[in-house]
């Protein structure tokens, strides 16, 4: 891959282009960051209201009709379903693995098989997490792993 970086001329607005044949999902998350900068969720908890990052989000989890930001140290309850949030979060490294749950890609230490076709993921911050088997061939396809794990 060729990387060219050029000034623009005096007067001419900063561009980024890119020319590929595809363009891979890592650089497409890039340029969703680019064009919307990181996306926030506004996360409410004993203290009042804080805007969390999206990257420092471990995962969100739907709990009695509401919805649950869990972060490093915190959990945030935030308004938006868990429908909104995939929605929200497309292009970005988070993917549903349940009914109940849309996980961040990047916070994954660890995946190992479980029984009945399950998958478990430990999370950097050393917590566990149940993938539904429904969802293991979308993981599989986005880690880009062929085959077994």
């Amino acid at each position: 891959m060729k990387i060219s970086v050029v000034s623009p001329l005096p007067g001419e607005e900063d561009e980024i282009i890119f020319r590929c044949h595809i363009l891979p999902n890592d650089m497409n998350r890039f340029v969703y960051g680019l064009r919307y900068c990181e996306l926030k969720f506004a996360g409410h908890d004993e203290h009042g209201i804080s805007m969390i990052t999206a990257s420092d989000i471990y995962y969100f989890e739907s709990v009695d009709k509401k919805v649950f930001a869990y972060c490093s140290q915190s959990v945030y309850e935030v308004k938006e379903k868990l429908y909104q949030v995939e929605e929200l979060s497309e292009m970005l490294p988070f993917m549903r693995i349940s009914k109940s749950m849309i996980i961040n890609l990047d916070k994954i230490k660890h995946i190992s098989p479980m029984f009945g076709g399950r998958f478990e993921a430990l999370l950097d911050n050393d917590e566990k997490v149940i993938i539904s088997r429904q969802y293991v061939p979308i993981l599989k396809d986005k880690l880009g792993v062929n085959g077994n794990i």
